[in-house]
């Protein structure tokens, strides 16, 4: 069927910056499919956005899983009957230890929800937008601070997040003759559960450990939303949004 407003996928849309955006896309008016692993932390998300409850589709779903992927993409277009924005925000980290100490599993782990869930999302918006009319759509995605600098002790995650730049890049050039556009966001220090631990003291580049600033994850909400509500013939193609005073312009 024809989709009667705007259609998002989220992934990540349980918890945290993935929550907050959806719930700002259901707010203003979009259709949005809710994705991620748990499905009581979905629906969290759909009953806290109220009436507009009723635009959100919830599709528990592991972006690692090609199938499950492809499943996401499926629902969606049976339910809204296109789609027009893909916010790449699943992601996972390891375990602050140093990089000897890593284990395979644990960089695994991470390039195989960061990275390769962020391809394989990508690869089915591809194949729906490419082919649906009016054609075309948007693809953000979450790259963080990370994609610019690490923290300590932080391989896995950083490498994968410098990795969704380089994503991001090819996204945007081969997505062109599709009318496919494709930004990226990098925010720094949104207050989140996930952040709850900087305000306390987090390891710095010397080692010692400091609090650092956090700002309303609402702001990146509304970033994001502007990004997603440009024309095709317009990009964001890098933002970022960042707690002014958190320690990561200059030296720290």
């Amino acid at each position: 069927m024809q989709a009667m407003s705007k259609v998002v996928i989220v992934t990540g849309a349980g918890t945290g910056i993935g929550r907050s955006v959806a719930l700002a896309f259901l707010r203003e008016g979009y259709s949005v499919a809710l994705a991620g692993r748990r499905a009581e932390l979905l629906q969290d998300t759909a009953k806290e956005s109220g009436a507009a409850g009723s635009r959100a589709l919830v599709v528990p779903t592991n972006v690692s899983d090609p199938s499950a992927v492809r499943l996401l993409f499926a629902k969606t277009k049976e339910a809204f009957g296109r789609l027009d924005v893909l916010f790449n925000n699943a992601g996972t980290g390891a375990p602050a230890v140093p990089l000897e100490d890593l284990t395979y599993e644990q960089w695994q782990s991470a390039v195989d929800v960061n990275l390769t869930g962020a391809f394989l999302c990508t690869q089915e918006a591809f194949r729906l937008m490419k082919t649906q009319s009016p054609r075309g759509g948007r693809i953000i995605n979450n790259g963080s601070i990370s994609a610019h600098a690490p923290r300590p002790n932080s391989a896995p995650y950083t490498a994968t997040k410098h990795a969704i730049t380089g994503l991001t890049k090819a996204t945007a050039l081969d997505g062109r003759k599709y009318d496919i556009a494709c930004g990226q966001i990098d925010i720094g220090n949104a207050a989140t559960d996930f952040t709850q631990v900087f305000k306390d003291g987090v390891m710095q580049a010397n080692g010692t450990l400091a609090s650092e600033p956090r700002m309303d994850v609402e702001h990146v909400a509304r970033a994001v939303l502007h990004m997603a509500s440009l024309p095709l013939d317009t990009n964001v193609q890098f933002m970022t949004i960042m707690a002014t005073k958190m320690p990561f312009v200059g030296r720290g």
